[in-house]
């Protein structure tokens, strides 16, 4: 080869490296660009989903805490003049003795509850208070309170004649002056309590007989419109436990064994094709035309309850079959070939090795599609609103078949309440209860899977 051939094979080759060399540059440089972008997205998201908790905590965590009063109450025997609660004498019938229940407690509802209350304000008050300033002396207190002292004397009637030390919530108005949700410097015609009731509660913080307290309320009590301090989460709380647990119970086992038989039992042809079809189809459809289907067939034809716990979990049942439908049939997907071979190379029938090796192996991907799938269905409202569980429900459901809401419906009933300097932690500390209860579901489910996976 001559020199000249030599240099220039030399510098084509030089020629090649440096192109290899750019375009190794420009790969590195666009690798380390798509990673940049990558962490900025993940690092975004991180934030975004921080400054959503921290402004609901902000908000919701101190509607844990309440303004409470607390005051010794005597019940005096002058105000509440009631006979000795009846007990059933030897012989009577249990309609006689109910009658004469009713009529004891019907002298419990004829006593002016109030005045109790009255009084034990006014031996924490300074000076002598006038009739005309009872309205602003209630404002204190939560209107529920009055039954509540009913309750007390109506399961302990001994107290008649006695002075107890009783805590009482206080008002929501008193609530959220005492918080500093109210702008203090307001001119009187625009605040929402009396000149008097604001000195008064102000005194009775600066005393201690008002003090925040965590409330048991917010977790106790139903929802209630006649005492906005007492509304609570227990009838929602209700009404969803028994919704999941109709979700649990039918659409866990419906949504396995379908998927079961899809994946390992049914032919392929032209009908399997078109219900797998309809599957994925159904997981995509808008959570509200489940609600729309509910409330045509549910109480339309079948005449269920409006409002129902049964309802709603069977609406939620449909909603939630095809996502467990299809992660039930991807985990099984996952099982490599080689252990159904295996299991019947060794004579085992189809059933046995699908239950018997497949399943068990697939359980940790079933268990968390599953449970991920209640959880989704926990969270839904639109379907909901469909049939009904946005309706004011004063009572704790007590079966499936009473009529109740729901912890999303109640969030989405509180956002819209009148009273939002109150209502507006409310709705943030209900939002907290139903994440802690998502995220529980969420964690159970990494549990479950950890615990049961299995690595071949």
């Amino acid at each position: 080869m001559s020199t000249t051939q030599f240099d220039t094979a030399d510098s084509k080759r030089r020629e090649r490296l440096a192109t290899i060399e750019r375009s190794l540059k420009s790969r590195h440089a666009r690798e380390r660009r798509f990673r940049r972008l990558g962490l900025t997205a993940v690092v975004s998201g991180l934030v975004l989903v921080a400054i959503l908790f921290a402004s609901i905590l902000m908000r919701g965590v101190p509607a844990f805490w309440q303004a409470t009063l607390y005051l010794d109450v005597y019940f005096d025997p002058e105000v509440i003049q009631i006979s000795e609660r009846p007990v059933q004498a030897p012989g009577e019938s249990d309609a006689e003795f109910r009658e004469r229940e009713l009529a004891w407690l019907g002298e419990l509802g004829r006593v002016n509850w109030n005045v109790l209350i009255d009084e034990a304000l006014k031996a924490e008050l300074p000076g002598e208070i006038e009739s005309r300033q009872t309205r602003d002396l209630r404002a204190l207190v939560a209107s529920a309170e009055r039954h509540a002292l009913r309750e007390r004397v109506m399961h302990a009637p001994e107290l008649v004649g006695q002075t107890l030390n009783v805590k009482m919530l206080a008002s929501a108005n008193v609530d959220v002056w005492l918080k500093g949700n109210i702008d203090r410097s307001l001119p009187d015609h625009r605040q929402q309590l009396s000149a008097q009731t604001r000195e008064w509660a102000d005194y009775l913080a600066g005393e201690g007989a008002i003090r925040n307290s965590f409330s048991t309320a917010l977790f106790v009590n139903p929802d209630s419109r006649s005492s906005s301090a007492s509304a609570g989460l227990a009838g929602a709380f209700m009404g969803s436990l028994f919704m999941m647990l109709i979700v649990i119970v039918l659409s866990v086992p419906l949504g396995v064994a379908s998927a079961i038989y899809l994946e390992e039992f049914a032919p392929k042809n032209r009908l399997t094709d078109l219900i797998e079809i309809n599957i994925n189809n159904l997981a995509a459809v808008p959570s509200i035309v489940f609600g729309l289907l509910g409330a045509a067939i549910f109480i339309g034809y079948l005449r269920l309850p409006l409002s129902a716990p049964l309802v709603g979990g069977l609406v939620l049942t449909l909603m939630t079959l095809p996502t467990i439908i299809i992660a039930t049939r991807a985990s099984l997907r996952s099982i490599p070939p080689s252990i159904r071979q295996a299991a019947l190379g060794i004579g085992a029938s189809r059933v046995q090795t699908v239950f018997h090796h497949v399943l068990p192996l697939a359980l940790p991907g079933i268990l968390t599609g599953s449970i991920l799938g209640v959880a989704q269905a926990l969270g839904e409202t639109a379907p909901l609103l469909l049939i009904g569980m946005n309706a004011f429900v004063a009572n704790v459901p007590s079966s499936p078949l009473d009529q109740a809401t729901a912890l999303p419906v109640q969030i989405y009933l509180w956002q819209g309440n009148e009273l939002r300097n109150f209502f507006e932690a409310r709705t943030s500390a209900a939002i907290i209860v139903l994440l802690a209860l998502m995220l529980s579901l969420n964690a159970v489910a990494i549990w479950l899977r950890k615990k049961f996976e299995t690595r071949w």
